[in-house]
């Protein structure tokens, strides 16, 4: 089995289409693929007559902890579910109300057109990213990487804080929509280790059942280290590529590193909720890693 349980389209900041994703996961030989858009939860094409491709409802949620930007994904989630939709609503609206400001910003600096080019955009869930690109478009900044350090990081000049929901309510909505709460990328997180010690103690205390342990260029000591605090929190763990962009070459969808024979043991395709989804895998109880 391989799977990659976070990926992004063109809904949120990705650059390609869903159905370019799938095809990509296909190509790389991905059995279960989660595509897990910013804030947006979008009921996939579960009847396509797939045979070697399992396709799994998600999301990515935007939230805060401490004054920490943290993103939670859900897997298996009833994209349907009003709690769920509710709270992704108000979190575009949000995004939109941010991309409004920063635009009154970037007018204001001489570059106007911000917000309507975006909002032509196939996104629903507009990010820093398309700000960026946008920057870069108009000849404002050579790249993107200027174009955070310069305009969007929080002493840029086109800072504005990002209004995103308290963890609590972005774990409990996942879990009303039937979903796996599971944390993100935690080793990206501008954190020590006792702060994200702290961290995966309240996002349990909420409800949270993931751990995401392998993505694109983890340290192996820090892989480690996760595997050990999903150990010590009774988290299961996943995996994925995080993937954006095909001209990024870095990462790619199905590429990140495989967990060892032990580690799998706690894969998040152990869980009940899998199970019930998904019996093509035989149930397994946790063990010590």
């Amino acid at each position: 089995m391989k799977a990659d349980l976070h990926c992004h389209t063109h809904l949120s900041d990705g650059q390609h289409t869903p159905a370019f994703v799938i095809e990509r996961a296909r190509a790389n030989l991905v059995t279960h693929l989660a595509i897990t858009d910013h804030d947006v939860s979008q009921a996939l094409p579960q009847a396509m007559g797939y045979q070697d491709l399992k396709l799994i409802n998600g999301v990515e949620i935007s939230c805060l902890w401490e004054a920490f930007e943290i993103h939670i994904v859900g897997l298996f989630v009833d994209p349907t579910n009003t709690h769920l939709q509710t709270l992704l609503s108000t979190q575009q609206v949000r995004r939109r109300e941010r991309v409004a400001q920063i635009d009154a910003k970037l007018t204001a600096l001489g570059t106007a057109g911000l917000l309507p080019n975006l909002l032509a955009k196939p996104a629903v869930a507009l990010t820093r990213s398309h700000v960026a690109d946008f920057l870069v478009a108009n000849n404002v900044c050579k790249n993107r990487q200027k174009a955070f350090k310069t305009y969007l990081n929080r002493s840029g000049k086109l800072f504005v804080a990002a209004q995103w929901c308290d963890h609590t309510e972005a774990t409990r909505a996942i879990k009303a929509a039937g979903g796996i709460p599971v944390l993100a990328h935690p080793g990206r997180y501008a954190m020590n280790k006792t702060k994200l010690n702290r961290l995966l103690e309240c996002f349990t205390a909420a409800g949270g059942e993931g751990l995401e342990a392998s993505y694109p260029n983890i340290a192996p000591d820090m892989n480690q280290y996760l595997m050990r605090l999903a150990v010590e929190h009774g988290l299961y763990l996943s995996t994925g590529s995080d993937f954006h962009d095909a001209a990024a070459h870095w990462t790619d969808v199905g590429k990140f590193p495989t967990l060892d024979r032990a580690a799998a043991q706690r894969g998040i395709w152990h869980h009940p909720t899998w199970e019930q989804h998904d019996n093509t895998q035989p149930p397994a109880r946790l063990k010590t890693l």
